[in-house]
């Protein structure tokens, strides 16, 4: 199972799966995302970390 995926002719957002807890997280390139699924805040700390943690080593920072 694909754990993102992302097709943007069909929604402009990158769907971020993860198994435990069963969250999703939309990405999008504004940088906004949306939490969905999470049951506690815990749970949503939790995964937010983890995203975090996967993502900041795909970011690219622009200085001007």
């Amino acid at each position: 199972m694909k754990a993102v995926d992302y097709e943007p002719e069909q929604f402009p957002g990158a769907i971020f799966k993860i198994e435990n807890p069963h969250v999703a997280i939309i990405l999008f390139k504004n940088g906004k995302m949306i939490c969905t699924g999470a049951k506690t805040e815990a749970d949503i700390k939790k995964v937010l970390e983890y995203a975090a943690g996967i993502i900041s080593k795909y970011v690219i920072e622009l200085t001007g």
